[in-house]
């Protein structure tokens, strides 16, 4: 009896990861050089805003975001709640620590640029830390 117990929560474990496969991502609009603010609407759909047009970089719309970050904290937003852009298929989100970007919504996201200890982005490795003599 204990080895079809093991063998139906066996199918049930595969089975339920089969369906969590199946989960449909969510993915950003690929617009050459079009940067998106991302909003989430009522129905936690998403809504694509455009910020700025011909924008040449990652980086580049990472940075307008984040100046658009800054202007609602000076309007009194909370300086802790992060933001999320989008730019040529691929999500940007600004958070407390940097930026990082992923491909879809919810998926795995990697660190692209990190905050210097005066608040500026940097790329990953780029400070060096003189050692204290």
């Amino acid at each position: 009896m204990s080895k079809t117990v093991l063998a139906a929560a066996a199918v049930l474990v595969v089975s339920g990861f089969a369906l969590a496969g199946c989960e449909e991502q969510i993915k950003p609009p690929f617009e050459q050089g079009v940067c998106f603010h991302v909003a989430t609407n009522k129905d936690k759909t998403l809504r694509y805003n455009p910020v700025a047009r011909n924008v040449p970089s990652m980086e580049e719309c990472a940075a307008t975001l984040e100046g658009m970050r800054i202007r609602f904290v000076r309007l009194g937003q909370s300086n802790n709640q992060g933001m999320v852009g989008a730019y040529q298929g691929s999500f940007i989100f600004i958070e407390k620590e940097g930026i990082y970007l992923g491909q879809t919504y919810d998926g795995p996201r990697f660190m692209s640029l990190v905050r210097t200890g005066d608040g500026r982005l940097a790329v990953p490795g780029a400070i060096r830390r003189v050692p204290a003599e």
